[in-house]
């Protein structure tokens, strides 16, 4: 069975939502048999790389709450995160665009290490102090290497801004397509889907639905047409 993950690095629901998830796979009978694969998906797609600011002012001028009001959800946040054993720093954080670590992650998948990379970004932009979105392509490099891949080859990765590129918007436009216009966003075998950062109660029926709802392939046509098995191939008799 397969999840796909439709999130985004700067999204804290995501983050958590993420946490939860897992502890609903660790816990189900069949967690060797699901693949996970994570989808891009942008809070700010467009956004251009010099545009930095502290959550916060984001926060007021999006959506039009006060400080007070923004750095109470903050503070929320870090609670729910708290639940769920992890790290949340709820001042003093930034905002920008996460685009080129988007086209970091499709690279991390064609070498195993996308969920590494991808816990090490949330990681890093939400609970260490220095900053994923003001220290350039050098910072993305070393946590990278951080999740095991190569900082050379990150490096030419993020050098170049066409590297990948069609990857994410190819998945953005998918989540359109699935009617997701918010993130996280969670599509087990195609067939169901889960939005938001449910309890991991909600994870686990999901999953045990969706194992349970995969339909057997139904033959079509005859079935003595001649077929290769592990004992050889039949051989037509005239």
């Amino acid at each position: 069975m397969r999840v796909e993950i439709w999130s985004d690095i700067a999204c804290p629901w995501c983050y958590v939502g993420k946490a939860r998830f897992e502890k609903a796979l660790e816990a189900f009978p069949h967690r060797d048999e699901v693949e996970v694969v994570h989808r891009s998906f942008e809070l700010d797609p467009g956004r251009a790389k010099d545009d930095v600011q502290p959550v916060i002012t984001m926060l007021t001028r999006k959506y039009g709450m006060s400080e007070a009001q923004a750095q109470a959800g903050e503070e929320n946040l870090g609670a729910q995160a708290a639940a769920e054993g992890l790290d949340y720093r709820t001042r003093d954080r930034d905002h920008g665009s996460t685009f080129d670590m988007h086209r970091l992650l499709h690279f991390a998948k064609e070498r195993g290490r996308q969920d590494a990379l991808l816990q090490i970004l949330y990681r890093a932009n939400f609970a260490e102090e220095r900053s994923v979105f003001t220290e350039g392509d050098e910072r993305l490099v070393e946590l990278a290497v951080q999740a095991g891949l190569d900082a050379g080859a990150a490096r030419e990765v993020l050098a170049d801004p066409a590297a990948y590129a069609d990857e994410v918007r190819a998945d953005e436009r998918e989540a359109a397509q699935l009617g997701a216009n918010g993130v996280p966003f969670f599509v087990l075998d195609r067939t169901y889907g889960v939005s938001g950062a449910q309890p991991a109660e909600v994870f686990a029926q999901a999953l045990t639905q969706a194992w349970g709802g995969r339909s057997p392939l139904k033959p079509v046509g005859q079935g003595d047409a001649e077929v290769c098995g592990p004992d050889g191939c039949a051989v037509p008799r005239h």
